[in-house]
Order: C-alpha cells, then sequence, then structure tokens
C-alpha cells in the first residue's frame, strides 16, 4: 500500500519508524540534488541532506502543513548555513535532469549523439552553471527551485517563508538576469527562450 506523506508522518508520530524511512527513500534524492545544486560539492551535499533529515525526524511533532516543502525548507536552511560558514559564493551545479520523470523546465537542444555533441552539452552546462553562479542567492535559489527542481509558486512560497509576489519577482529577476548572461555568451538560441521569459 502506497501511504501519502502526512498519512507517513501521522505513523511516525505514532512511533512507526519505518515510515520514517519510507520518507526519507521518497525524498532523499530531490533533497541531495538540492544540496548539490546550492553546494556545487557533493560531499557537503551530502552531509547537508542527511543532517536535514535527522533534524526533521527530530522537529516533525512542528510539523504544520505538508511534509515536503517542510523538508526541503530544512534542506536550503542547512544549505545557506553552510555557505556562510565558508564565506564564498557557490559553484553551482546545474543537471539538467529533473528529479522526476516530467520535462526540466530548462534543457538544452539536443545536439546529437555524437562525441562532438555530447563535448557541446557539456561546454554549455559548464557555461550556464557559471551565469547561475553569477546571480545573486537569493534569485539563484528560487531559479533552481522552479526552473530546476519544478517546484511551484506555493511551495517555494513555503520552503523559502517569503510570499508567492516576492517569488515571483526574484524569479523574473533571475530569468532576466539570467538572459542577460547568456545573451553575451551567445548561448540564448540554443537555450529554450520559454524558461527564461516571465509569467504573466
Amino acid at each position: 500500500m502506497q501511504y501519502e506523506d502526512q498519512q507517513l508522518v501521522q505513523l511516525v508520530l505514532d512511533g512507526d519508524t519505518q515510515a520514517f524511512n519510507d520518507l526519507v527513500e521518497r525524498h532523499q534524492s530531490r533533497a541531495y540534488n538540492l544540496c548539490v545544486r546550492m553546494l556545487g560539492d557533493a560531499d557537503a551535499a551530502a552531509d547537508v541532506a542527511q543532517d536535514a533529515f535527522i533534524s526533521a525526524y527530530k522537529h516533525l511533532p512542528s510539523l504544520r502543513g505538508e511534509f515536503r516543502p517542510w523538508l526541503m525548507r530544512i534542506v536550503a536552511n542547512g544549505c545557506r548555513d553552510v555557505l556562510r560558514s565558508q564565506k564564498r559564493r557557490p559553484s553551482v551545479s546545474l543537471d539538467l535532469e529533473r528529479d522526476d520523470d516530467d520535462t526540466p523546465a530548462m534543457q538544452l537542444a539536443d545536439t546529437g549523439d555524437g562525441p562532438e555533441a555530447a563535448l557541446m552539452k557539456s561546454e554549455l552546462q559548464k557555461t550556464i552553471a557559471g551565469a547561475l553562479g553569477a546571480i545573486p542567492d537569493d534569485q539563484r535559489e528560487v531559479i533552481i527551485l522552479s526552473d530546476i527542481q519544478g517546484l511551484s509558486y506555493q511551495e517555494i512560497a513555503d520552503m523559502t517563508g517569503i510570499n508567492i509576489g516576492t517569488v515571483k519577482s526574484r524569479l523574473n529577476r533571475a530569468r532576466s538576469r539570467l538572459r542577460e548572461l547568456l545573451v553575451a555568451a551567445e548561448l540564448l538560441p540554443r537555450v529554450r527562450r520559454h524558461t527564461l521569459e516571465s509569467n504573466t
């Protein structure tokens, strides 16, 4: 039987530790991938993701609302703590595949299967990652959550603690800035334009 998150949460609160293991298995990939993209370091990402689940388990009785955005907020806060302690800008990791089976919101054009095409795609990914790294932290966070992680405005608002209007404005500024950087790098024609447009 497939339980919903809230059902698993209730089972955990009732003393079923296996139910929390089920929550970990369901969300660990998304949590880890967010850490990698924000920190640019696989080892640090694994540590932050693990700490986030431990914190979630300890504070589960305080959960109000849905589990996933609450968990991802813990994850994002952990990433921010690491970045502040390092006192440096993150090296953004851009894995253009989403954590689910949907088409990613930001995707490079298909250039074929040959080695030259693979090299070109790799170079484009690095360039886009560099462009994301040049965007202010608050804007980078929302564009990663929206266009790469695929979260809704409401989920991002719940996770970051800001209102939906602020989410939209930061996302618009992030997309606008990313557009400028990609135009300067002469890469915009190879990127799906609708992902860089402001939502209306």
